[in-house]
């Protein structure tokens, strides 16, 4: 190999680690090098390299190309699909494509490993509070909010494989298919929070939301819709903590501070729904699970 078959250039856009693109000579591929203390954000990075790979089995994640144990480096092909703009996210038929992807992971080889955002919540807790993270003066009343949704929601049910963290950057379309990257907090989980997130982080309106569900099963109830919509309520308040977790550790120039109060007033304004008693109450049927 030459010096000139060899050409690196930096990914933006990420606020946890630092992302390269590594041409060699044909081939391309992503070298993500881990942020500092991202251990803290309940990142193993050796249950990132094996979700990935079963991703990749399912049809969804790019193709594992190497892992570096030691130091926690992934290296994966790159994927010479696009990124999508909000608004795109927000079309009925980009939903369903969605829903579609998420079917098809979600229904593949599992995943190492167990994830719940009530406990993630708490672990976030146990990191930025000794810390000096500025959680918000209502903050015992938020954590008491998630303690009655957890409650109500009666535990996840079936595990399935879960990405748990839906964020627009995550998605790549090569217009054939949709690809999603990023898999450090995947494990095994509750696909209604997978759902939820999604819905949390693209703003879904109930119509859209209904038209993720229609898309995802072949039959919807109020209960299915309850639990998405309380999990999208929680889904706020674990990034709000992941913030706060971020303003403690991180040495990236990033405004993690404005990002957690975003998602802390979120959180709270949702918590204020009328319907919330509603879901609160239809989450207690069977059919609620659906998955």
């Amino acid at each position: 190999m030459t010096a000139a078959s060899l050409a690196v250039t930096p990914i933006g856009g990420g606020i946890t680690n630092l992302n390269y693109r590594v041409q060699v000579g044909g081939d391309a591929y992503v070298v993500r090098i881990p942020g500092q203390g991202t251990a803290h954000l309940g990142i193993d990075r050796a249950r990132e390299h094996a979700c990935t790979a079963a991703a990749h089995a399912s049809g969804v994640a790019p193709g594992v190309a190497a892992f570096l144990k030691e130091d926690g480096v992934l290296i994966t092909q790159f994927v010479r699909g696009r990124g999508l703009a909000e608004e795109e996210m927000r079309r009925p038929e980009m939903v369903r494509r969605v829903a579609q992807a998420l079917r098809r992971y979600h229904g593949g080889p599992a995943f190492p490993g167990i994830f719940s955002p009530f406990r993630t919540v708490r672990e976030y807790l146990a990191t930025a509070a000794p810390r000096g993270a500025p959680l918000p003066e209502r903050f015992d009343w938020m954590l008491g909010q998630a303690d009655r949704l957890e409650a109500a929601l009666g535990g996840s049910g079936a595990l399935r494989p879960c990405h748990n963290d839906l964020l627009l950057g995550n998605f790549l379309d090569d217009d054939e298919r949709l690809w999603i990257v990023d898999w450090e907090y995947a494990a095994m989980g509750d696909v209604f929070f997978d759902l939820g997130n999604f819905s949390a982080h693209h703003r879904l309106s109930d119509p859209l939301e209904r038209t993720l569900l229609d898309a995802y099963f072949a039959h919807v109830t109020a209960g299915m819709m309850a639990r998405l919509k309380l999990m999208k309520i929680i889904s706020d308040l674990r990034e709000a903590m992941w913030a706060m977790v971020q303003v403690a550790i991180s040495a990236l120039d990033y405004d993690f501070r404005a990002y957690g109060r975003m998602h802390f007033d979120r959180y709270a304004a949702a918590l204020g729904d009328p319907r919330l008693p509603g879901w609160l109450a239809e989450v207690a049927a069977p059919s609620s699970r659906g998955a």
